[in-house]
């Protein structure tokens, strides 16, 4: 049986914006009012300015939207005594760390725009092994803080990432292959609960919460600040390679041996199929967490001509900074993915088709750029968890990851891209099954899946349980307010 990807918005949709548009901008206004006469003056309340503009501030730009005001709280009792406003006002609002995401809604508003700026905390300590990070980071801030005590963290791969996002997301890392998931390696969540209470959710305490929140998103309150498990980090070895569009066969060929035959779990690849108005190219990044790969380990990829290469022995930082994932800034843009569980020769061959088809009939709309990124994983990564969480549904089995986005520039050709990455995610995930893989229930990637996904193909059999744990924290639906994902 093939299955179809869902093009109904309504299955999970914007409850949230449907609400914002019934909402008077007057109680909106008078929310902002409230809460910037309710908090602490550490925290502040903002309607035009350059503090609005990046608080509002999204990399897609349709991720974007125009809020009444934006509000930087300087601390967890301020976020409760604002959501205890909003919720009162049943007002639309929304959380943004670094607003990273693909999805229009998700962390944006026409209400009241929380950022998260102020939480800017990183905190080693080597007693404990841990740090204390704050929601408001992006990944680039905490390895920069990390670096000189020689440790890091799980988290993001390439530049601009939001540290929130990404953790309540799941998590995809570098390291992802050595430690699991960024969900993996939280020791603790610090939340506001939708009624203002803040907790800290740890496997010894609030359990419920402490795995609702691993994979969850924004459904049991505004989280503040996570415990992360430290690991040491030295020199790594690794950079971005681009290769012309002629060379897409031996680029394809070693990344299918690679991912067959690589069992390292220091070492790691992002193979992206790109065309940008109309002209293909092949971008690879490469990544040994140490500062020599075994010889030969990645030689296929080494010996294909390149058009440019920064291959070489690096800070981690100095990677994650070299990632060319910003060149896109400012345009439009959706995320779509597949889960699989290998990808073998045919497969790469159904993608560089897919790549190729849709670069050559977009070109028409301007500034569009097609990009189909190959993300493969050890079969190994979901045994690194030492207790549940909401993502993925099932660890019985590891995924790799194929990851489409799609960028352009006219709000008017949204639907009409966006139905192109569904069409295109529909037809290779129908191709892995023809090839044997059983991936019917395997679950997709939160972070990388577009709006309308149903929760039962991220979460699997957990979403009832989610669900019970969302009435019981927020029975009257506060969080639904916001965007996003929604039990």
């Amino acid at each position: 049986m093939h299955f179809t990807f869902p093009s109904i918005v309504a299955l999970v949709g914007a409850v949230a914006c449907n609400l914002a548009a019934a909402i008077d901008p007057s109680v909106v206004r008078k929310t902002c009012e409230a809460i910037a006469s309710s908090v602490s003056s550490e925290s502040a309340v903002y309607y035009v300015g350059d503090q609005y503009q990046n608080d509002i501030y999204h990399w897609a730009v349709s991720s974007t939207q125009l809020a009444v005001c934006s509000f930087e709280p300087a601390s967890a009792q301020d976020v409760g005594i604002a959501l205890q406003i909003i919720g009162n006002n049943q007002c639309p609002f929304a959380v943004k760390g670094a607003g990273h995401t693909g999805n229009p809604g998700f962390s944006s508003t026409t209400g009241v725009q929380i950022a998260m700026t102020k939480f800017s905390e990183v905190t080693y300590d080597s007693a404990t092994n841990t740090v204390i990070v704050g929601a408001g980071l992006n990944w680039d801030d905490v390895y920069s803080a990390l670096e000189p005590y020689g440790v890091n963290v799980v988290g993001g791969r390439v530049t601009g990432v939001g540290v929130a996002g990404l953790i309540l997301g799941g998590g995809y890392s570098w390291l992802s292959n050595e430690y699991g998931l960024a969900i993996d390696n939280v020791e603790a969540f610090e939340l506001v609960m939708p009624s203002g209470e803040v907790v800290n959710a740890t496997q010894s305490s609030y359990q419920d919460l402490f795995f609702a929140l691993k994979g969850g998103f924004n459904n049991f309150g505004i989280v503040t600040r996570f415990t992360l498990k430290a690991f040491p980090q030295g020199q790594v070895w690794g950079g971005t390679i681009v290769y012309l569009g002629i060379f897409t066969d031996q680029a394809t060929a070693a990344t299918a041996d690679f991912a067959a035959n690589s069992s390292d779990p220091k070492a790691q690849i992002i193979t992206t199929y790109e065309y940008a108005v109309g002209v293909p190219v092949v971008t690879e990044i490469l990544f040994y967490d140490g500062p020599t790969p075994p010889a030969g380990m990645f030689n296929k990829f080494l010996s294909i001509p390149s058009l440019t290469s920064d291959v070489s022995t690096r800070s981690f930082l100095s990677l994650v900074r070299s990632s060319p994932s910003n060149l896109t800034e400012n345009l439009r843009g959706i995320f779509n993915t597949i889960s699989v569980t290998g990808f073998p020769p045919d497969l790469l061959q159904a993608v560089t088709e897919e790549a190729a088809y849709w670069g050559e009939h977009l070109v028409q709309f301007s500034g569009t750029v097609i990009s189909y990124s190959i993300e493969p994983y050890l079969p190994t990564i979901f045994s690194h968890n030492t207790s549940a969480s909401a993502y993925p549904g099932s660890r019985d089995r590891g995924l790799s990851i194929l990851f489409i986005y799609f960028a352009w520039t006219l709000p008017s050709d949204d639907e009409l891209i966006q139905n192109a990455t569904r069409t295109s995610a529909a037809k290779l995930f129908n191709k892995a099954l023809e090839l044997g893989q059983d991936i019917e229930t395997a679950s997709l990637y939160t972070n990388y899946a577009i709006f309308d996904t149903p929760l039962e193909r991220m979460y699997g059999d957990n979403v009832q349980s989610l669900r019970a744990i969302k009435q019981e924290v927020d029975p009257n639906n506060m969080m639904g307010f916001a965007g996003g994902f929604k039990f």
